[in-house]
């Protein structure tokens, strides 16, 4: 009798694929630097698809990114697919590649390691998940982070000798282009300097020059509106009388380069008669007296000491800016303190048609809504949210808890003006626009 034994067939498992993505960065903005990045994403992307155990993900590059940065959009991006599971190894040129700074590698690497997440350092050879991955990265790193920091120094090293000759370092300026280390005039943007410098010593202010330059659609060299601390800039820079004031600025270090105001910390150079002058030097000096003068009335009438409740909470109704506080003037005394629109106090009505309100009145009003005889600070800003600024003249007071509370305001002057058949008509409106708005 034959006995039939019964073979069960074998289920294969197809191995899973690894899925890869590679990162690359350079940092500087050269065309030839362009290239090679150009070249490594074309590199690792037939890498990676060529090889059969893995899945391509993608590269992720970052152009003109410094590596001590941690500003590094497409790194970012990387590291939020990896924690969403995505990926399963990187693979990168070198450690300089993937960070400068030690402590942010050891951070990244550590974080990756914790979600099963390798990286490969082609340079180095090293697997960030191996047992001896961490250690090497760490003695590397610290070298990349040195090597950054003696580039940082001899580039510094390099600028402030050309300082000591009067060259100046690259920078775009209105009215002048950098051509073999001189400053030459552009004609077309001299004119708008000459302009600003004799609208400013007629009489007008910096909000009325930005208007008239608006107006005129003379936009800046980065084709955008101008701004009141553009002409201000404009007004108090010594390169439009010829002149050369060197090192105004300095970066703190190598790994955070934040910008910082040089005021004695490093050494400044001033040199007399640069480059020729858009503007000449009497002019010029006359603008910085006037500067001072108006600072002098303008500071006469500031109002010190902590910030007021109301900043931050008046909202405009029609632009949607927050509201500022301001000292209106008679002579060199002022007179009160208003509230206004920025977006309106910057660009005039054409951009903003809201109305501003005196002080008095809103404190008045507030106190009111609270139920209390004169305005608390402390009540305000345990209740109110929110101030409103309708263009039906009314106040929409926002609670904490949700609630709203509308309320009409009027300029006293204003409203001693108005006849009944006015306040009549107004009241017409008033009720028709609320109507709409509900």
């Amino acid at each position: 009798m034959r006995t039939i034994t019964r073979i069960e067939p074998k289920t294969f498992i197809i191995p899973t694929k690894l899925r890869v993505a590679a990162y690359c960065r350079v940092s500087l903005e050269k065309e030839s630097m362009l290239h090679s990045l150009s070249a490594q994403v074309s590199y690792y992307s037939e890498f990676i698809q060529n090889h059969r155990g893995w899945q391509y993900v993608g590269v992720y590059a970052d152009e003109a990114i410094s590596g001590t940065s941690n500003i590094r959009p497409e790194f970012n991006r990387l590291l939020v697919d990896c924690r969403e599971g995505k990926i399963d190894m990187i693979i990168t040129k070198s450690i300089s590649r993937f960070a400068r700074n030690t402590l942010t590698m050891l951070e990244v690497v550590r974080e990756l390691k914790s979600i099963n997440v390798d990286v490969f350092f082609e340079k180095e050879n090293i697997h960030s998940i191996s047992g001896d991955g961490e250690l090497m990265l760490t003695i590397l790193s610290s070298f990349a982070q040195e090597e950054s920091l003696s580039v940082s120094e001899n580039c510094k090293w390099r600028i402030r000798n050309q300082f000591k000759t009067g060259v100046p370092y690259h920078f775009s300026i209105i009215g002048y282009e950098l051509k073999n280390n001189k400053l030459e005039i552009v004609p077309r943007e001299a004119e708008v300097i000459r302009m600003i410098f004799n609208d400013f010593l007629s009489g007008m202010g910096k909000i009325a020059i930005i208007k008239k330059l608006n107006a005129k659609g003379l936009m800046t060299r980065n084709n955008k509106l101008w701004q009141e601390k553009a002409v201000d800039r404009i007004l108090r820079n010594e390169k439009y009388a010829g002149d050369l004031l060197l090192q105004k600025f300095y970066s703190s270090n190598h790994l955070e380069k934040q910008k910082r105001v040089n005021v004695g910390q490093l050494p400044s150079y001033y040199i007399t008669d640069s480059h020729e002058p858009i503007i000449d030097r009497d002019t010029f000096e006359r603008v910085q007296l006037e500067l001072e003068k108006r600072a002098r009335i303008y500071n006469a009438g500031a109002v010190t000491g902590m910030p007021h409740s109301f900043a931050g909470k008046i909202v405009c109704g029609e632009c949607g800016d927050n509201y500022r506080r301001r000292i209106t003037h008679a002579g060199e005394k002022y007179e009160k303190a208003v509230w206004i629109c920025t977006t309106k106090n910057r660009l005039g009505k054409e951009a903003c048609g809201s109305k501003q309100i005196p002080e008095d009145i809103i404190s008045k009003t507030t106190a009111e809504v609270l139920g209390i005889k004169d305005f608390d600070e402390d009540l305000f800003s345990q209740n109110i949210k929110m101030i409103k600024v309708t263009d039906t003249n009314h106040l929409v007071f926002v609670f904490l808890n949700g609630l709203e509370c509308i309320k009409l305001w009027q300029n006293n002057s204003c409203r001693n003006s108005w006849s009944e058949e006015k306040r009549q008509k107004q009241r017409e409106m008033i009720t028709c626009r609320l109507q709409e708005q509900k």
